[in-house]
C-alpha cells in the first residue's frame, strides 16, 4: 500500500522547523533545572499555545492548528529532542482536545477547548487504578445517577497533571453489569466539593511533569458534565489510543535522536590512548546502530500517521511503532550513556536524565507487552 503525505513537504518543514527552534531555544537551556526542580514550567506552555503547539490536528474552526497526525508526530519528535515532559504536555492537550473536539457538545467545547489550547486551563485525562491499568476493564469507579445528575466515587492513580490540573476527564462506570460497555466519560472541576488531590509522585524521569493520585468521594456531577453518550465512554476512549500512541513514539524517537547527538559530540572531542574516541571501529558501529534503529523508527511512526490521516486501520501500525520506538528509545538511551563511560553516569549529564526519561516510553499508553498482545491480534484476524 502506497502512502501519502496530506500536506506539502514545505509544510512539514516548516512546522518541524518551528517545533525544534523552540525546543532548542526554549527547552533544552531549561531541561537540566526542570528535571532537577520538577517544576512545572506554565510560561513555556503558553509560548507554545501561542506558537500553535497545542491542539495540532484540531480543527481550526475550534481554534486547533487544524494539521494532520504526521505534523503531531513530528512536533511530539522535536519537542523531546529538548526534554521529553514538555512533550507530555503537548500530548496530553492533543488528546483532550481531539475528544472536545470529536465528542463535546458545542457548551463543553465553549467551556473549555479554548482555555486548554491557550494552556489557560490545566487538564488531567484519568483513566489508571489500583487494579486497571493496561487492562482498563477493571475500572472501580463508579458515576451512579442521582436525581438530573450523578454522584462520582473511586480513586484514580498516576494521573498526569494530578497535582496542578483545574479540571479532569474521568472514566467511570455507569452501568456495573455491562463490562466495556458500561462506562462513561466525565468532564470534573477539581474543585469541586468531593474531590482530593493525594501526593504528587516521584518519578525516575520525566520529572517536570507532575503525577499524582485524585479521589473522587460522592462528587456531584451534573448531566451536561457527561462526554459524549452515556455508556460509550470507553469506546470514545479507545478512538483516541491509536493517536496517543503515536505521539508516545514519536516522544520516544526525540529522546533517542537527543542521546544518538549527544553521543557523537562527545565521541567527537573525548581522547582515550591518544585519538579521539570516535576513530575506534566498535563505538562507530554503535552509533551507526544507533542512526539505524531511530531512522527506522521514524519510518514506522510516520507510516501509522500516515495510515491514520487516510482514514485507514491503524490499530496493527501504530502498536508496531509505539513498540519499536519505546524499545530501541531505552537502548540508544543507554548507549549513549556508555559512550560517556562514567561521566554518563552522572546526574547534570544529559544522557543520564534521557535514560531515565526513556523508560516509561515502554509503559505508559499500553505496555510494549501489551503492543507485542495488540500486533499479534491483529495479524491473526487479517
Amino acid at each position: 500500500m502506497i502512502l501519502t503525505p496530506r500536506l506539502e513537504a514545505d509544510v512539514y518543514a516548516q512546522i518541524g522547523e518551528t517545533a525544534r527552534r523552540f525546543a532548542d531555544d526554549r527547552i533544552r537551556p531549561r531541561a537540566a533545572d526542570l528535571d532537577e526542580s520538577e517544576a512545572f514550567p506554565a510560561d513555556l506552555y503558553e509560548e507554545m499555545a501561542s506558537l500553535g503547539l497545542f491542539g495540532i490536528t484540531v480543527p481550526a474552526d475550534y481554534g486547533g492548528a487544524g494539521l494532520d497526525t504526521l505534523s503531531y508526530a513530528l512536533v511530539m519528535e522535536e519537542l523531546s529532542r529538548g526534554y521529553a515532559s514538555i512533550a507530555d504536555q503537548c500530548g496530553l492537550v492533543e488528546l483532550i482536545g481531539t475528544l472536545l473536539s470529536a465528542h463535546g457538545s458545542a457548551a463543553q467545547r465553549a467551556k473549555y477547548l479554548g482555555d486548554v489550547l491557550a494552556a489557560r486551563k490545566r487538564v488531567a485525562y484519568c483513566i489508571t487504578e489500583a487494579e486497571a491499568g493496561t487492562d482498563v476493564s477493571g475500572i472501580k469507579t463508579t458515576a451512579r445517577r442521582d436525581g438530573a445528575g450523578f454522584r462520582l466515587s473511586g480513586t484514580k492513580m498516576w494521573i498526569h497533571n494530578a497535582p496542578v490540573a483545574d479540571f479532569a476527564y474521568v472514566l467511570a462506570r455507569t452501568d456495573p453489569q455491562a463490562g466495556n460497555r458500561g462506562m462513561s466519560i466525565f468532564i470534573v472541576d477539581l474543585g469541586a466539593k468531593g474531590v482530593s488531590r493525594g501526593k504528587k509522585e516521584k518519578k525516575m524521569g520525566q520529572r517536570a511533569s507532575p503525577v499524582g493520585a485524585l479521589h473522587f468521594d460522592e462528587v456531584a456531577l451534573a448531566e451536561d458534565a457527561l462526554l459524549g453518550q452515556l455508556n460509550r465512554g470507553f469506546h470514545i476512549m479507545m478512538s483516541v489510543l491509536d493517536k496517543g500512541r503515536i505521539g508516545i513514539a514519536a516522544l520516544a524517537i526525540g529522546i533517542a535522536q537527543a542521546g544518538l547527538e549527544a553521543a557523537v559530540d562527545y565521541a567527537r572531542t573525548r581522547k582515550q590512548f591518544g585519538k579521539a574516541i570516535v576513530e575506534n571501529q566498535g563505538l562507530q558501529w554503535l552509533l551507526a546502530d544507533m542512526k539505524k534503529d531511530i531512522t527506522a523508527a521514524r519510518a514506522l511512526v510516520q507510516r501509522a500517521a500516515m495510515t491514520m490521516d487516510a482514514g485507514l486501520p491503524a490499530t496493527m501500525d501504530c502498536a508496531i511503532a509505539k513498540c519499536f520506538a519505546g524499545d530501541i528509545a531505552v537502548q540508544h538511551a543507554a548507549n549513549a550513556v556508555q559512550v560517556f563511560g562514567g561521566s554518563g553516569y552522572i546526574r547534570g549529564f544529559e544522557v543520564e536524565r534521557l535514560y531515565r526519561d526513556a523508560k516509561i516510553t515502554q509503559i505508559y499508553e499500553g505496555t510494549n507487552q501489551i503492543q507485542r498482545t495488540i500486533i499479534a491480534r491483529e495479524l491473526l484476524k487479517a
